[in-house]
């Protein structure tokens, strides 16, 4: 009997979920299936752990009790070790988990003896999420393909993170606030070269989110030549940390940093933006800040005291202040940010103090449909620690056959690879120039992308040619809703 593909189990599973009533979104969807893949990916840990023990002739101590074992009522074992056909399900599985297991875990959150343990992540996960089927057979569903998904050997895990990674995309693509969910992969895989990590620097995302950066930036370490053991250790325990403020993004990050292979990923369950950035010691800081902060939505007016530029209270903005107070002197970052940050008026302290403080060497300038929202977007590169003298800007621009980047048409590695090549010596071209600071308005700081490789630009239409065409439209429309009218 030919085994089942993990793709092919991955759709059981939405498929199960589309039928029981307390769902109806794909954010809804990663949200309940995440939580059972955490237990289950929990029960192989502990499994592994407890065999390398008994290999070792040591004795192994269970993080999870017996009684909340997956083993024991996910798929409950015979005395030989065989599975048992008397397993939970309906109103019976409902109650075990809303009442018992849930309860239990949440436990952890005030057991653990540190933030840093997988006891803390257990607990923090389950005092945040809440069991949504209404149908405990739906659930049980769920359980059963979940248990046909294998976890351990390097190609296993690489499959399941791809597949996590594409019920995330398609979430982001649902969502009204996609970004938030999920940055386009190749476009973080060519900020993290540009940036190039090295073993030892800590990289830092103060808005999680889903991980894609901390996912990523994790890979391209872990690719490096002759890693040591302690490289290895370095790079799982004391390299990457994230903070994030919403509980499903919180779960969500967690469960793709596991999936990827971060055993114990360092992501904190808190509201970045209520930290005073004043208050950052040394040790606070990071080599690295890689981020796509949320845009759009404004803070209030106590979490704009934590912040000493206060023009706007947009929270891209004060997420900008902040990733600039907490890298280390000679830190690099690469920040996302919504385009209208490069001239808005509200923003120009903000510019004046990137541009005093760090050098901006880079502006890599975004077409609308690299994230699905249909934001346009920039994305500023630079290093702490001495003002900036020249942006080298890229208009991200690649040359489709077909139609231009979108939902239906995404962003890939081959589109970054023009730019990744400029950028090295930043090189000028029909899509690339360089801008010296001293040429900005020094009242504005505007920082707007205008090509000057751009000859000919189309000409403004007059008032007169403008209400000509809504006057074709209106007369189009009236000619429609007349034929309509004839047939009905």
């Amino acid at each position: 009997m030919a085994t089942e593909s993990m793709d092919s189990i991955f759709k059981r599973i939405d498929n199960a979920m589309r039928l029981d009533e307390g769902m109806s979104t794909e954010l809804e969807y990663i949200e309940q299936s995440s939580w059972v893949l955490f237990l289950k990916y929990l029960d192989t840990l502990e499994s592994e752990r407890n065999l390398k023990a008994q290999i070792d002739q040591k004795q192994y101590n269970y993080i999870i009790q017996k009684e909340f074992r997956w083993n024991n009522w996910a798929t409950p074992l015979k005395s030989d070790g065989s599975k048992s056909l008397d397993k939970l399900t309906g109103s019976d599985l409902l109650e075990y988990i809303e009442k018992k297991l849930f309860k239990y875990l949440a436990g952890f959150k005030l057991r653990a003896t540190h933030p840093d343990t997988i006891e803390y992540k257990i607990g923090i996960i389950f005092d945040e999420i809440r069991n949504r089927f209404r149908s405990g057979y739906q659930l049980r569903e769920v359980i059963d393909a979940v248990e046909d998904l294998k976890f351990g050997t390097s190609s296993q895990n690489h499959e399941l993170s791809s597949l996590y990674e594409g019920k995330i995309q398609r979430m982001g693509n649902a969502g009204r606030n996609g970004g938030e969910y999920y940055t386009p992969r190749p476009l973080i895989r060519a900020l993290i070269e540009v940036i190039n990590p090295q073993v030892g620097e800590t990289i830092y995302d103060g808005a999680v989110g889903s991980a894609g950066f901390l996912c990523e930036a994790f890979e391209h370490l872990i690719k490096k030549d002759n890693l040591s053991p302690d490289d290895l250790n370095t790079i799982q325990k004391r390299t990457l940390y994230g903070k994030e403020k919403k509980p499903l993004a919180f779960v969500i990050g967690i469960m793709n940093m596991i999936l990827h292979g971060v055993d114990t990923p360092n992501i904190i369950r808190t509201n970045t933006l209520n930290e005073n950035i004043m208050d950052y010691q040394e040790k606070d800081r990071h080599d690295i800040v890689l981020a796509n902060p949320p845009f759009g939505s404004n803070e209030n007016s106590e979490v704009m005291l934590n912040f000493p530029i206060r023009n706007s209270s947009e929270t891209a903005y004060l997420f900008l202040q902040h990733f600039i107070k907490i890298l280390k002197s000679t830190g690099r970052a690469a920040i996302v940010i919504k385009d209208t940050f490069l001239s808005n008026s509200d923003a120009g302290p903000l510019r004046q103090e990137l541009l005093k403080t760090c050098n901006l060497h880079t502006i890599l300038d975004c077409p609308s449909g690299v994230f699905t929202a249909g934001v346009k977007t920039a994305i500023l590169f630079f290093e702490k620690g001495s003002p900036t003298e020249k942006i080298w800007y890229y208009q991200l621009q690649p040359v489709r056959s077909t139609k231009k980047i979108g939902k239906t048409n995404p962003l890939n590695d081959n589109d970054m690879q023009e730019f990744l090549q400029l950028q090295r010596n930043f090189e000028e071209s029909e899509k690339s120039w360089t801008v010296d600071v001293r040429s900005i308005d020094t009242e504005l700081f505007d920082l707007s992308v205008d090509n000057p490789n751009i000859k000919e630009k189309d000409p403004l239409r007059s008032p007169n040619e403008i209400l000509d065409e809504i006057e074709r439209f209106d007369e189009e429309s009236r000619e429609v809703i007349k034929k309509i009218r004839e047939l009905l």
